[in-house]
Parts: structure tokens; C-alpha cells; sequence
């Protein structure tokens, strides 16, 4: 290998290379005998060379290229040569030149391939994630996790540019609630005691702002033991940032000075130098969710106005339980909805908890189809109220206001993406702020909306015991593109507010201290008030590379059974591996 080690890449060479010897190392990408001369397209990670064997080549060299199958690994010895202004390939960086082969070395033959490496592998998933090592061949991934290493460099230029140290924390930590299934890992030195993965580093970067780091960030792994999706794994990425001194909109500054940053060094956008703000009850009253597609307009609109001049019981009897009715508007495509396509978003509706979909198409005059008989009435009224037209959808939802607006939002969602009405590899940010600090559970209980360690605002500081629900919370989500990307808030300082806290979502102080007493007693030596937020980097880089699934920018993912078929993990281990853990293994009963 030594005399055969590369002198430049596949992706290097130019027309100045003209007459020059070189090496390349790669894989073949594609072999082709065209009239006894040979055309090899030889790539590594940095493009593709083409590679040609003349008619007049050794007999030995000539029988070796014919030998060549798809992925072999191979270094060839060769001169490059330009190619006749009438041959350049224009698709190829290296387009210009080709390279006249000298020496063939085979390093390494490869057996029949289970796909194709192709720009985007059109294997099915599992098959990818089985061979994931032959996937990450592929132009699409390698480009992929370059752009994550890319954004990740990005991410620290910037954060150490503006004063961030950048600190680890432990993995093995104490199991606290944090909102999700904590991975276990048992302790051989310490039988029947457990750490726990952490879910994030939230308690650990309140304490290193207690210690006067006060200006923290950490491209930290995280482990949550929950359903995998297409935007959530059981470990992940976040870009995990806090700071001592500071309010809100310190942190929206700095989040917006960081993003501008990874869209401008990595993909050449500029990002507006604020982003917009939504309050939490305006965005679901709006959109129909908290994390926004904003890049098309289609409000929801409140058609309760018009409920009581219409025969219509059903919205009547949601009304009178102090329920809501919502509309959206779906311009001009009220000729091509046939019923089946409204039942297919009435499906979408019911999967948020709605009983139905109700609707009705806008003609010259009066309105056609489902509840139209209820409302024409209301023709004109109901039209101009709402901004409709001739040929417009109009869907309506009645139910309880957040079965309501989220259902209605659902629907709103699926309109944008089955009717196009943005442009794909557009971006738009938008903070939503004011959120509820708590919300009741399927319990009837009081939980806190995001974590536990958030400060109310201020004008509730006095009064949080006297309605939970009515408190807003010093917290906010960045969301891009209709995925929630970043959570983060102000968090709590002083030690009896963090106790109301408690008090409020039932822990007492006894469970409290046995929880979380290391970051309640370290708030009484001095807390600073400081604030944070956390990225999602799997999340972010996704949307960057217009992906809807972050297995498609992590190197090495889980599938949606949690499970990887690369290495077949989880998997059983050793009876002596249990046993000095002092485990033993109950198995569920097979019903």
C-alpha cells in the first residue's frame, strides 16, 4: 500500500493537473467497456474521478479492469490528461479531466452488494440500517453528516466566540423526573442501585451557573426511553447552552446570533436579524399548534358568531359546554375535494381527539355540500366574515377549544403539505412565548408545561397558589419550519419559590430533597439568576438537509422498534454479566 498510497482525491483534480502522475485511492462506482476501452468511475469521500483504460494497455492491466465489480477498493496509478472541450461533463467537479490508468491495485474485493450506493439508496429502511455501513456510502448521507459535523464546528466557532466554555457532564447521574422513561444502569460496587442516563443536562448546568461559569454550552448526548419517531430517537443531540444574569430576550439574542451564524457558514443563507414572536395562546388559536408551519398563511378563524343564526345542534351543544367552533379558509380548491379527500382529513382530525369534520364548498351564491343546508342563511355574512370565495373550502371543527384548534391545526398542516403552498427549502423561525408554567394531567393533577425548574413571571410570583392554570412561565420554544427546535426558559433561583413549585405539582419537600436536594441546597449559597435553552442538533440539521426523519442525519440510528439491525442491540448478555450485577431477569407473561 505504501507506493500505492493516494496523491490527491477523487473530488481534486482539474485541468491544471494536466500531464501530472498521481494516485487514487476509492471504490468503484462504476465499470464500463466500451469497444475494449475501459471507463472506471473511481470515488472516495470527496467526488468522483473517471478512470480510463486505453485500448493500448497491458494485457495484465486490461484483464484487471475487467475484473473490477461494483465497490471493489482499489488504488490506480495513472496521468491525468484534459478531456476535448466536445467530452467535458459539465454534472462532474472533476469533468474536465480524466485520468489514463498506469497500475491497478485491488486492496479490497467486495462481495454482491444487498443495494445499490447510489446518490440516495432506494433500499428499503430496514435493509439501509442493516447495512448502514454500505448507506453512509451514499452521496445523500455523506453529504448529510457532513452538514452535521459542519453545523456542530459552526456551533462551537460561535459559542466560543461569544465567551461560552464549553463542559461536560456526567452520563451516569442520579434518576430524576424530567418528563420521560430514564435509561437504568445498574451499579456492580453499590447491588440494587441504579444511575440513570441523563435526559438532558439540566441540573448540572443550573449548578455550573452556581458555580460562576456563567456562560455555559455543551453538544451534549441524551437518553430518553420513549417511542422513536421520525423527529425523536432514545439518544440524541442538543446543543445545551446556559447564562448567568440575564433575562428572556438576552437569550432570544444570543439563540438568533448563533442560528444567523450555522445558516450563513454552512449553507450561505442569511437569516433576518430577529425573529418573530408568538404568544402561546395566539399561536394555537392561529395555527392550531404550539410549534407553527408558518411558511403558509391559512388562520384558523373563530365561526362561533355564526353558530346561533343556523339550525346546526351539534356546534349549538358545543358552544353551550363552552366548547369552540374554529373555520379555516382552503382557497380555490373546493371544485378538485372530492369527499373522499375531505374524509382523509377528517381521519387526520380524529386522531387529535375530534368526533368529525365538518365542511362546505363555496358557489356564486350560496354554499354547497356537507353543513351547507345549516348555513346558507348566512351566505353573505359567513363569506365576507371569513375571507371566503367562490370555490373556496370552508372546514369547520366544534369540540372543546383545545380538541379544537389542535385537531383543526392537524388538518391545517396536512393541507400545506398536500397542496405545496411553500417552498420546501425555505426557512422560518419564530419564537413562542407566554406559555402556561402548569397544565392539569390526564389526572387531573397539576404537572409543570415544561419542567419543573421554570420561573413564573414576574405579576405571578404573589398569587401562584391561587390558580395554577391561569400563571404564565418565563419559558420558550424556537420552532422552524413546524417543528418544535429548541426549548428553554428562565429557570428558578431562589430555593422557596422552587419549593411553591414543588408544593404545587404535589412533590413534597421530603420527595423534593430526596430528588433534587443537591440543586436546592446549592441554591442557597449565592444562586444567580441565569437562563438557558438547549437545541435539538439531530432536529435542526434534518430540516436543514429538507429530511422529515433525523435517522436520515444520524450516522447510526435506531429503528422505530428501538432496535438496531446493524449490530442487532439490544441484545441478551452473559448470565455472569447479570449476576455481578446482583439482577435478575423477570420476563413479561406471553398472554
Amino acid at each position: 500500500m505504501k507506493d500505492m498510497q493516494r496523491t490527491v482525491t477523487c473530488g481534486e483534480l482539474r485541468k491544471e493537473y494536466d500531464g501530472k502522475e498521481i494516485i487514487l485511492n476509492g471504490w468503484v462506482h462504476k465499470n464500463r467497456n466500451h469497444g475494449g476501452v475501459h471507463f472506471i468511475n473511481l470515488r472516495d469521500k470527496y467526488g468522483i474521478t473517471q478512470v480510463v483504460i486505453d485500448e493500448d494497455a497491458t494485457q495484465d492491466l486490461i484483464d484487471i479492469a475487467s475484473d473490477l465489480k461494483f465497490e471493489y477498493c482499489v488504488a490506480i496509478r495513472g496521468t491525468v490528461r484534459k478531456r476535448p472541450e466536445s467530452m467535458v461533463n459539465p454534472d462532474m467537479k472533476t469533468g474536465e479531466i480524466e485520468v489514463s490508468a498506469k497500475e491497478i491495485s485491488i486492496l479490497n474485493k467486495c462481495e454482491t452488494l444487498p443495494f445499490m450506493i447510489e446518490d440516495e439508496s432506494k433500499a428499503n429502511e430496514t435493509l439501509r440500517l442493516k447495512y448502514r455501513y454500505l448507506d453512509l456510502r451514499s452521496t445523500g448521507m455523506q453529504n448529510r453528516i457532513k452538514l452535521r459535523s459542519d453545523v456542530a464546528y459552526a456551533t462551537r466557532e460561535f459559542l466560543n466566540g461569544q465567551g461560552f466554555m464549553e463542559i461536560e457532564t456526567p452520563t451516569l447521574i442520579k434518576a430524576t423526573p424530567e418528563g420521560a422513561r430514564d435509561f437504568l444502569v445498574p451499579s456492580r460496587v453499590h447491588p440494587g442501585k441504579f444511575f440513570a442516563l441523563p435526559q438532558s443536562p439540566q441540573l448540572y448546568k443550573q449548578i455550573l451557573m452556581v458555580s460562576n461559569f456563567d456562560k455555559y454550552f455543551q453538544v451534549a448526548r441524551c437518553y430518553r426511553d420513549e417511542d422513536a419517531r421520525g423527529d425523536r430517537q432514545l439518544e440524541f443531540t442538543q446543543i445545551d447552552i446556559e447564562q448567568s444574569f440575564v433575562s428572556a430576550d438576552d437569550i432570544f439574542k444570543m439563540t438568533e446570533g448563533l442560528m444567523s451564524h450555522i445558516f450563513k457558514k454552512t449553507m450561505d443563507i442569511t437569516l433576518p436579524e430577529t425573529f418573530q414572536r408568538l404568544s402561546y395562546m395566539d399561536a394555537m388559536n392561529t395555527y392550531g399548534s404550539d410549534k407553527p408551519e408558518l411558511r403558509f398563511d391559512m388562520k384558523l378563524q373563530d365561526f362561533s358568531q355564526f353558530v346561533p343564526g343556523s339550525d346546526f345542534g351539534v356546534f349549538k351543544s358545543v358552544l353551550e359546554s363552552d366548547g369552540a367552533v374554529r373555520a379555516i379558509v382552503v382557497e380555490g380548491v373546493a371544485p378538485d375535494y372530492s369527499r373522499k379527500k375531505i374524509t382523509e382529513l377528517e381521519e387526520i382530525a380524529k386522531q387529535y381527539g375530534a368526533k368529525g369534520l365538518a365542511w362546505m364548498k363555496v358557489k356564486t351564491d350560496s354554499f354547497d355540500g356537507g353543513v351547507s343546508k345549516f348555513y346558507n342563511n348566512q351566505y353573505k355574512e359567513i363569506t365576507e366574515g371569513l375571507g371566503a370565495k367562490e370555490n373556496d373550502l370552508i372546514l369547520l371543527m366544534g369540540a372543546d377549544w383545545k380538541t379544537s384548534v389542535t385537531s383543526l391545526g392537524a388538518v391545517r398542516k396536512k393541507l400545506g403539505d398536500d397542496l405545496n403552498l411553500f417552498d420546501p427549502k425555505s426557512f422560518h423561525f419564530c419564537w413562542i412565548v407566554d406559555f402556561p408554567l402548569f397544565e392539569k394531567n390526564e389526572a387531573g393533577e397539576w404537572e409543570a408545561c415544561h419542567h419543573l425548574f421554570s420561573m413564573p413571571q414576574d405579576q405571578y410570583l404573589d398569587s401562584m397558589e391561587e390558580n395554577p392554570g391561569e400563571v404564565k412561565g418565563d419559558l420558550y420554544d424556537l420552532v422552524l419550519n413546524g417543528y418544535e427546535l429548541a426549548s428553554g426558559s428562565i429557570r428558578v433561583h431562589d430555593p422557596e419559590i422552587q419549593k411553591r413549585i414543588f408544593s404545587i405539582v404535589g412533590i413534597k419537600e421530603e420527595e423534593a430533597m430526596e430528588k433534587f436536594g443537591f440543586l436546592l441546597e446549592s441554591f442557597k449559597f449565592g444562586a444567580p439568576p441565569h437562563g438557558g435553552i438547549a437545541p435539538g442538533l439531530d432536529r435542526l440539521v434534518m430540516i436543514m438537509a429538507g429530511e422529515d426523519s433525523i435517522r436520515e442525519v444520524i450516522p447510526f440510528p435506531k429503528n422505530a422498534m428501538a432496535m438496531s439491525p446493524m449490530d442487532n442491540s439490544p441484545a441478551e448478555v452473559e448470565p455472569e454479566q447479570i449476576e455481578e450485577l446482583s439482577l435478575k431477569i423477570i420476563l413479561p407473561k406471553e398472554d
